[in-house]
């Protein structure tokens, strides 16, 4: 990345170029040597097309209540029913939706809004730097989950309100990590050049150093996402995230459902594994994501 430059090389040329390293091709030609990563993108594919296609999958209205109580696992109920008489496979399916549109609402915010804080604080140093790393430690000195309960706490329990919670757990660390990014890159040459070619500063954050550091923005999404999606749940499962009737895997974890795990284990055991499933295939994808997009690790795994 570090070429001199000689002549009047357009902006464009310093950026970086396209290649037969680069594309979706490329992508899954190495997912392809990731059989961890591979499961954990067919996991998230699989996750998508429950929540897309619910009212579809899901046979019955996940909030009727028109059933017979605590029936076991059946033809009619693949995954049982619940205590209030509620068919739970319609309820893991529909709740694949709410969880998917929390947990990404919040991830894509909060990393766009860390990106831009990170991005701004590395790139211009000095006083900025300082005072937006000083907020940052005041952010992360005050304990992360307290934090989330007071703002669930005092916005009441929804689903936005438990967005907004995740997006302020997210930005604190992810800007910070991003900053190292920023510091490492932004002393480059061709940084330099497009300085001296007149560039301003705005133009090179977003234009050139931006799409530098964006495999690492890539895969602090995909580790990101069964982070929030537990955390998400873990507030619903406290009531301060989703509230009943609206399908959630955490909620329904909850409330008078725990006293009857013993006597009818379905009740836990579905929407627990739903829950399992869906941040163990996000990590294995991230971890195979961080392999694929990281330089140094490149042509090491052929």
């Amino acid at each position: 990345m570090s070429s001199v430059v000689t002549d009047a090389q357009t902006l464009e040329d310093l950026g970086v170029k396209p290649s037969s390293t680069s594309g979706i091709g490329y992508f899954f030609g190495r997912l392809r040597h990731h059989p961890l990563g591979m499961f954990g993108f067919a996991g998230i594919v699989v996750l998508l097309a429950a929540a897309i296609f619910a009212p579809w999958i899901g046979p019955y209205n996940p909030s009727s209540q028109d059933f017979a109580i605590l029936n076991a696992p059946s033809l009619a109920h693949p995954f049982g029913t619940d205590s209030l008489g509620r068919d739970i496979l319609s309820r893991v399916v529909y709740a694949s939706r709410v969880e998917l549109s929390v947990s990404l609402s919040a991830v894509f915010i909060g990393v766009a809004l860390a990106t831009v804080v990170g991005t701004v604080s590395g790139y211009f140093g000095g006083i900025t730097d300082s005072s937006i790393q000083r907020v940052n430690d005041v952010w992360l000195a005050f304990p992360g989950l307290i934090l989330l309960l007071i703002v669930s706490a005092v916005l009441g329990p929804s689903p936005r309100t438990l967005v907004i919670a995740l997006v302020i757990g997210t930005i604190p660390g992810t800007s910070r990590i991003i900053r190292g990014a920023v510091l490492s890159e932004k002393n480059n040459a061709y940084i330099e050049a497009a300085r001296v070619m007149g560039c301003s500063q705005l133009r090179i954050m977003f234009r050139h150093v931006l799409p530098q550091i964006m495999p690492l923005i890539i895969v602090i999404i995909s580790i990101a996402i069964p982070s929030i999606a537990l955390l998400g749940a873990s507030l619903s499962f406290l009531g301060l995230g989703v509230m009943p009737p609206t399908p959630s895997w955490g909620a329904d974890l909850s409330g008078d459902a725990r006293s009857y795990f013993e006597t009818a284990p379905w009740m836990a055991i579905f929407p627990g594994l739903a829950l399992s499933l869906t941040v163990l295939s996000f990590n294995l994808l991230g971890d195979a994501l961080r392999d694929i997009l990281d330089p140094r690790l490149r042509g090491s795994a052929q």
